[in-house]
C-alpha cells in the first residue's frame, strides 16, 4: 500500500505543479514528463484496444458483413448533403490530431463531416495474391496478419499508425520501393463513393482513368471505402547487410549501386552527415544464423538509428538477422529519430529496461496534446520534409538539404517510379529510379526560417523534376505546385465527376497558401453576408467561387484560371 500512496503523492504534487506554472509551460518546457505520466500509459490502452478489436473481428468474419452496411451509412450521408443544397464542400469526419499527417485538418470545422469509421481487413486471397483492406485499416494490423499466415504487402511503409486510406491518397514508400515502386503501385483495384453517392470500384482495365487520378488527390476526388493491394509470400527472417561509407561522392555512387540491384530486396541508407553514411541492403530468407539474430523490436534494444550508427562509429561492416516484422516496423519505436526530442533520455538503457514496453507514444496523441504554442515552436524550428528526387541528382540534392537546413540523420530510400497519367510521374516515357529524401529534426543551419528555406527546396525539386510529399507544410503557390505535378487528369476527373462543388482542390486542402487564402475566403464571405447580398457577380463568374452561400474556397482561384501541367512546364 505505501508504494501507492508514494505515487499518489508524487500525481498530487504534479499537477499542482501544473496549475502552479501553467500547462502550456510543463507542454513546452518539459514535455517528456507529460509524455512519460500520460500519453505512454494511453498509447498503450489505444494499442491493446485496436489489435485485440481487429482479431476479434476478423477471426468472426463479421468485417464483410459491416463493410457493406458501413459503405450504405457514407452513400447516405452524401446524398443527404446532396439533398442540403451542397452549401460546404465534404470531407471526412475523423478527427485531424488522429492523421499522421502534421496538419490539424481545421477545414474540417467549416466542412461537412462524412463519418467513415472503417478499420478492418475484409479479406486475405492467397489464391489471387491479393488482400482486401478498409481505408483506416494500419500498417501494424496488417502486418501482424500477413505476416501471421506467410504474406507480407510488396511495399509495407515503416510507422504501425499509418493507414491504407492516407497511404493511397497520399503516398507511402518503404526499402522494398526500388523494385515494386511507392505504395500507389502494389494497388489494384479501389472502391470509391462518389460525390453523387454512388459506388465505383476502378482498376487498370476498369474505370482507369479514376484508378490512376485517385493517388496523392488526398480524398478530393470520392471517399475511399475498400482497396485491393498485391501481397507476395514472406519468409521469417531479413538478413541485413551494414556498410558505412564516407565522402558524398561514395556515398551516392554506394547507394545508387545498391538501389540498381535487384537482388537486393532491401536498400536504406541512413546519411549521419554530409560526408558520413550507412548503406543498408537486405534479403529475405527461411533461416538465421544464431549467433547473429538481432531482436531489434524488443524494448529494451537500442533505436534503430543509434544501432546502425554503432556499425559507422566503428568502422566497420555488418550482418544481421532480424524478424521480417521487427524489420518493417525498425523505426517504429523512435519514430525515426523524432523521439530524441522529445524524451531525450529515451536510448538510454535504464529508461528502455523499464519503460521501453510503452514506447512510442501514439502520434495522434502527440497532435492531440501538443498546444498552438507547440505546434508554432515546430512550424518555425523544426523540419519534417520527404522530397522524392530522380536519382541522378541525389548528389545535388543532399548538398542543398546540407546549405539550406543542415538537418541530421538523412534518411535515403530509393524507388522505382514508372511512366503513368497521374499526378506523380517520370518526365520521360520510360520508369526511372527515384530516391526520397527524409529530413526529420531541428536544422542547424544559421538563420533558418521555416517558409523561406522550405521554397528554397521546392524550388530545387521542382528544377530536378521531382516531388513533395503532401503530408508535410507545403509553401508553394498554385503556380509552383501544378509546376510540379501533373494536373490534367485530375483536373479533368474533378469537372466530369462533378467534384468542383463537393470538395476543394488539393492545393487548397494541403498547401500553408492555400490554408490561408481559404481563411480570407470566410472572411470576404462573412462580409457578403453581413451587407445580406449575393456573391458579386464579377466575382461569381471566375473559378473556385461559389454562389449564394458566399464561400470562397480558394482566393488564389478567384484572381487565376485553373492551371494546367505539362511536360514543357517542368524546368529543364
Amino acid at each position: 500500500m505505501d508504494p501507492l500512496l508514494y505515487l499518489g503523492g508524487l500525481v498530487v504534487m504534479f499537477l499542482l505543479w501544473i496549475k502552479v506554472k501553467g500547462l502550456d509551460y510543463v507542454i513546452v518546457h518539459q514535455r517528456w514528463i507529460f509524455v512519460c505520466l500520460f500519453l505512454l500509459p494511453l498509447s498503450v490502452i489505444f494499442d491493446v484496444y485496436y489489435y485485440v478489436r481487429a482479431w476479434l473481428i476478423f477471426k468472426m468474419c463479421s468485417a464483410p458483413k459491416l463493410h457493406d452496411q458501413r459503405v450504405r451509412d457514407i452513400q447516405r450521408q452524401v446524398r443527404e448533403w446532396s439533398k442540403e443544397g451542397g452549401k460546404t464542400y465534404m470531407c471526412t469526419g475523423r478527427p485531424g490530431w488522429l492523421t499522421v499527417s502534421l496538419r490539424v485538418g481545421k477545414y474540417k470545422k467549416t466542412h461537412k463531416n462524412i463519418m467513415i469509421n472503417m478499420m478492418d481487413i475484409l479479406e486475405v486471397d492467397t489464391k489471387r495474391q491479393v488482400v482486401r483492406v478498409e481505408p483506416l485499416a494500419n500498417m501494424g494490423q496488417v502486418t501482424a496478419l500477413l505476416n501471421s499466415i506467410g504474406w507480407t504487402l510488396p511495399v509495407l511503409p515503416e510507422l504501425d499508425d499509418l493507414t491504407v486510406g492516407g497511404l493511397v491518397m497520399g503516398t507511402g514508400i518503404e526499402s522494398s520501393s526500388h523494385i515494386y515502386g511507392l505504395f500507389q503501385h502494389i494497388c489494384i483495384a479501389y472502391e470509391l463513393v462518389l460525390a453523387d453517392g454512388s459506388l465505383v470500384r476502378c482498376t487498370e482495365a476498369e474505370n482507369s482513368d479514376l484508378f490512376h487520378a485517385v493517388p496523392w488527390s488526398c480524398g478530393t476526388l470520392g471517399f475511399l471505402v475498400a482497396a485491393e493491394i498485391k501481397i507476395v509470400p514472406a519468409k521469417p527472417w531479413v538478413k541485413l547487410h551494414y556498410e558505412p561509407v564516407r565522402g558524398l561522392q561514395n556515398i551516392c555512387k554506394c547507394f545508387t549501386e545498391a538501389s540498381e540491384n535487384k537482388q537486393n530486396t532491401f536498400v536504406e541508407g541512413i546519411q549521419y552527415g554530409l560526408d558520413t553514411a550507412v548503406i543498408m541492403t537486405g534479403t529475405m530468407t527461411d533461416h538465421a544464423e544464431p549467433d547473429k539474430i538481432n531482436r531489434i523490436g524488443l524494448h529494451f534494444k537500442p533505436w534503430f538509428f543509434k544501432h546502425v550508427e554503432g556499425y559507422l562509429k566503428g568502422d566497420n561492416t555488418g550482418v544481421e538477422y532480424i524478424p521480417l516484422r521487427q524489420y518493417y516496423h525498425r523505426h517504429t519505436r523512435s519514430i525515426f529519430w523524432e523521439l530524441q526530442d522529445i524524451i531525450p533520455f529515451g536510448n538510454n538503457p535504464v529508461f528502455r529496461w523499464l519503460f521501453g514496453w510503452m514506447v512510442p507514444p501514439k502520434i495522434s496523441l502527440l497532435k492531440l496534446t501538443q498546444g498552438e504554442t507547440i505546434r508554432r515552436l515546430y512550424e518555425q524550428h523544426h523540419v519534417v520534409q520527404d522530397m522524392l528526387i530522380p536519382m541522378k541528382h541525389l548528389q545535388a540534392a543532399i548538398t542543398r538539404f546540407h546549405q539550406d537546413i543542415d538537418v541530421y540523420p538523412l534518411w535515403l530510400c530509393p524507388f522505382l517510379l514508372p511512366p503513368g497519367r497521374g499526378m506523380v510521374h517520370p518526365k520521360g516515357q520510360e520508369e526511372e529510379l527515384y530516391v526520397d529524401i527524409g529530413a526529420y529534426g531541428e536544422p542547424k543551419v544559421k538563420h533558418f526560417e521555416a517558409k523561406a528555406s522550405t521554397r528554397q527546396l521546392e524550388k530545387f525539386v521542382r528544377d530536378v523534376h521531382g516531388f513533395q510529399m503532401l503530408y508535410a507544410d507545403v509553401y508553394m503557390d498554385r503556380e509552383e505546385f501544378w509546376e510540379m505535378f501533373d494536373g490534367q487528369l485530375y483536373h479533368r476527373l474533378r469537372e466530369e465527376l462533378g467534384c468542383k462543388e463537393a470538395f476543394p482542390e488539393v492545393y487548397d486542402k494541403i498547401c500553408q497558401v492555400g490554408l490561408l487564402s481559404d481563411i480570407c475566403n470566410k472572411l470576404r464571405g462573412t462580409f457578403w453576408q453581413h451587407r445580406g447580398s449575393e456573391v458579386p457577380p464579377d466575382l461569381k463568374a471566375r473559378p473556385g467561387v461559389r454562389g449564394k452561400k458566399h464561400h470562397w474556397p480558394s482566393l488564389d482561384g478567384a484572381v487565376a484560371p485553373t492551371l494546367q501541367w505539362s511536360p514543357d512546364r517542368r524546368r529543364g
